[in-house]
């Protein structure tokens, strides 16, 4: 074979007329989710907006705070790790298909993620998740032979992970109650960590209200070492939905969901339904938490939340991928597709556009903008960026975060530009 065959065969970035368009569009919605559910950490300090409802909020921002925790909390970074998911076994199947080594290209693409990851979470953000991502994918590479079937049984299995060691947690909380000095000794190491986060709440609070920006950058180095310390929790919910990304990818689930209708109506009129109900049940009884408080009734909830964000995250994709098989709804979530296809410069620039707005560094709104009306603002922001979406794939290849991220994977500088028909 000669040389310049084989740099033809050699396995490339997928062409906008191979990509599967819905999932572009399901990228361009989780980005929509992501920017709601990261509003109030870039508006406020990061620990206080992972807490779920803000019991000091009243009236309309009470409400705002509420439908964001039951319908955006914890769904969304779950759907994005899923369509990491998808991608991963979208490469892989092609690489298959054209008898290409895979692990080099996957791992150098993984690399380029720790490396941007890095970059936005010192420099931009510490709210990062591609840190993570790139982290657990190192991790994937080694289910990529798993027999499809029992990709959806070790999901479960990872999802349940962090519920086990919670419930775990307040067991142990329990037995030490039992005594007297068991649970005094058990009340001080939780005020501990709850003087702990509160300490770090307040230093994010003076670094990123009305710090300098190298003060900004030494918080989101402490903040993202707290991030990374977690990832033992974190990263089995975000592994076990790569699974589930790959499972739906390998079983073809994703690209002809015509083929798997109890499935899909499934998770549409019994998946989500259940999963809402779980997130309401959940807010009922412990909407926020305490870290001084660990009991039972906090697990259930806890662990209740996990399971309903899992359901309403995939009766999400069930209902989007339903609305892409209809004329007019069609028509619409098109509109979101060109946004999930520069997802990665999107979520960059979320970060970059909002950080120089809230933070002191910046234009200094820190804790200025009322809850209620975050979410009008998510909302333009994001209309903004699916235009200005839409008007740079007119004229380019990539977004400029993929391209970079392309050129990194590859190993050669891409082409940029959009390459126009003739007529």
């Amino acid at each position: 074979m000669s040389s310049a065959s084989i740099d033809t065969a050699r396995l490339q970035p997928v062409a906008a007329g191979e990509r599967i368009e819905s999932m572009d569009v399901l990228r361009g919605f989780a980005l929509l989710g992501i920017l709601l559910m990261n509003i109030e950490a870039f508006v406020g300090p990061m620990n206080s907006a992972i807490t779920g409802l803000n019991p000091s909020l009243s009236g309309a921002d009470r409400i705002a705070d509420a439908l964001v925790y039951i319908l955006v909390q914890g769904k969304f970074y779950t759907l994005f790790s899923l369509l990491f998911g998808m991608g991963f076994a979208v490469m892989s199947q092609r690489a298959d298909a054209r008898q290409q080594p895979f692990a080099g290209v996957y791992l150098r693409r993984t690399v380029g993620l720790l490396i941007i990851g890095l970059i936005h979470t010192l420099l931009i953000w510490s709210g990062d998740i591609l840190l993570t991502y790139a982290l657990l994918a190192f991790v994937l590479l080694a289910f990529r032979g798993m027999p499809t079937k029992l990709l959806p049984w070790l999901a479960v299995g990872a999802y349940l992970i962090p519920m086990g060691l919670m419930t775990l947690f307040g067991v142990l909380g329990q037995l030490a109650s039992l005594t007297p000095q068991g649970a005094q000794e058990w009340n001080t190491q939780m005020a501990a960590m709850a003087s702990q986060m509160t300490a770090m709440e307040q230093a994010q609070r003076l670094a990123y209200g009305s710090g300098t920006y190298l003060q900004a950058v030494a918080q989101r180095a402490q903040d993202t070492g707290f991030m990374l310390s977690n990832i033992m929790f974190m990263g089995p919910l975000i592994f076990a939905m790569y699974l589930f990304g790959a499972w739906f990818v390998r079983s073809g689930a994703i690209a002809q969901p015509q083929q798997f209708p109890r499935l899909y109506a499934g998770l549409r009129w019994v998946g989500l339904p259940i999963g809402l109900a779980s997130m309401l049940w959940s807010y009922a009884v412990h909407p926020t938490m305490v870290f001084d408080r660990m009991d039972m009734s906090t697990v259930l909830a806890f662990c209740t939340s996990l399971v309903g964000s899992l359901l309403m995250a995939l009766g999400y994709l069930a209902w989007i991928l339903r609305g892409l098989q209809s004329p007019v709804w069609a028509r619409c979530l098109h509109w979101l597709a060109p946004a999930g296809r520069m997802a990665l410069t999107n979520y960059l620039l979320q970060s970059i556009i909002c950080t120089l707005i809230f933070y002191g560094y910046g234009l200094g709104y820190f804790e200025q903008l009322a809850r209620a009306w975050q979410i009008p603002f998510v909302l333009a922001l994001f209309a903004v960026q699916v235009l200005l979406s839409r008007w740079w794939l007119a004229r380019f290849r990539f977004g400029p975060a993929e391209w970079l991220w392309r050129t990194l994977t590859y190993l050669r500088v891409q082409p940029m530009r959009a390459l126009v028909a003739s007529h």
